[in-house]
């Protein structure tokens, strides 16, 4: 498909996705119902050609936009994504001018401190913005020049970040900022994928990351990588269960904010620590959330049975997101409570299946590794579910 921009078109103010528990890349947030992240060639294509099975899975992709930077007449930037000319199926964008737009304009403002978000939205819409939460933590956290805290936490649980928010998405979309100003120019334009946000329909989203398989490094990768992340493996859960924690936020419903942990502390964790982790995952500061334990097994072996199914796939550095809702839902007329939950696999930009344009090796058969670690996380979650 043919991707035009409308010249004339009032741009889409993005903004950081407060919800990003793991990763490297910012995640920025398009509107309620979609985020977007720098496209990655191989990933489109994944989504492009995903067998139906994997869809209920997967995000829902749902193309591409342009993102550009404005300037404005006192030399100030704002990150604009540029909608389409006409309505006609998926968007298409790029998160690298977004984040270059956030970054300048926070070192270019009178004294170095950070404008009002509505002097970097665009002319034509900032008017007519209400706050949302994002909006709000940026005036707080980069108006008043406050640095996003690390999430660093060792297997005792020290150094527990609390707050109404995961600062890891704002810690990745500040060393992102950095990095793109030195290396892109200011009228540059980009494409990022847009994809459905997945934690949407949640009022408190309860989120566990866990990087998958044995093996991360793509069959692209230079021998230096290789090296590195086969030893991050070696040394973590990866090797023994197939998986480790890159990430998580879990609700606490007593104190009112999120308990988070982001990927070093999930590095750190021993086979019995990732046990306790995701018991963690699954309590709300009151009680353990019992009621979660069979619609998320029943979900993971719908998708054990999928992955089972999927020759020549090899899904290296991707993710698997458990998604519930920390806000209790009430009890229906019954008496029973409507419990939702999700699990959605992530990040395709290693992916190689047979026929993928940058195919290196044809594997045989499913992913060794992907099921290796599905396999233990439902034994891990019965062991918990039994011992209850």
């Amino acid at each position: 498909m043919v991707v035009q921009d409308s010249v004339d078109a009032p741009g889409v103010p993005l903004e950081p996705f407060l919800h990003q528990v793991g990763g490297h890349l910012s995640v920025m947030k398009y509107d309620e119902h979609t985020v977007c992240k720098p496209l990655i060639s191989q990933e489109q294509r994944f989504y492009e050609s995903l067998p139906l099975a994997m869809k209920r899975f997967t995000p829902q992709y749902k193309g591409t936009i342009t993102v550009h930077l404005r300037k404005d007449s006192r030399g100030r930037l704002s990150l604009v994504a540029t909608p389409l000319t006409e309505n006609r199926g998926p968007f298409t964008v790029s998160t690298e001018s977004a984040a270059v737009a956030i970054w300048q304009t926070l070192q270019q403002s009178p004294g170095g401190g950070a404008l009002p978000l509505a002097q970097w939205q665009h002319p034509q819409r900032a008017h007519s913005l209400t706050e949302s939460p994002a909006t709000a933590l940026l005036r707080s956290e980069l108006h008043l020049k406050a640095q996003v805290p690390s999430l660093v936490e060792d297997v005792n649980g020290n150094l527990t970040e609390k707050g109404s928010f995961n600062p890891w998405g704002l810690r990745c979309h500040q060393a992102h900022l950095h990095r793109l100003c030195a290396e892109y120019p200011e009228n540059q334009r980009h494409r990022f994928l847009l994809l459905e946000n997945v934690v949407s329909q949640y009022k408190h989203p309860c989120i566990l990351d866990l990087k998958m398989g044995t093996r991360q490094h793509g069959d692209d990768a230079s021998e230096e990588k290789k090296a590195r992340h086969m030893r991050k493996c070696a040394q973590s859960t990866s090797a023994h269960l197939g998986m480790r924690i890159c990430g998580m936020q879990v609700y606490q419903s007593d104190k009112k904010h999120f308990l988070c942990k982001d990927k070093y502390y999930g590095r750190k964790l021993s086979v019995e620590g990732f046990r306790q982790a995701l018991y963690q995952f699954l309590h709300d500061g009151t009680r353990f959330r019992t009621e979660l334990l069979e619609p998320i097994q029943r979900q993971l072996q719908a998708l054990l049975s999928v992955i089972r199914s999927q020759s020549s796939y090899r899904f290296y550095s991707s993710s698997l997101l458990i998604i519930y809702d920390g806000q209790e839902t009430p009890q229906t007329p019954h008496g029973s409570n409507v419990i939702k939950v999700d699990v959605r696999m992530i990040d395709f930009a290693h992916t190689t299946y047979k026929g993928s344009w940058n195919e290196h090796t044809t594997y045989d058969g499913p992913d060794p590794g992907y099921i290796f670690g599905l396999e233990n996380l439902i034994q891990i979650l019965q062991g918990i579910h039994e011992g209850q």
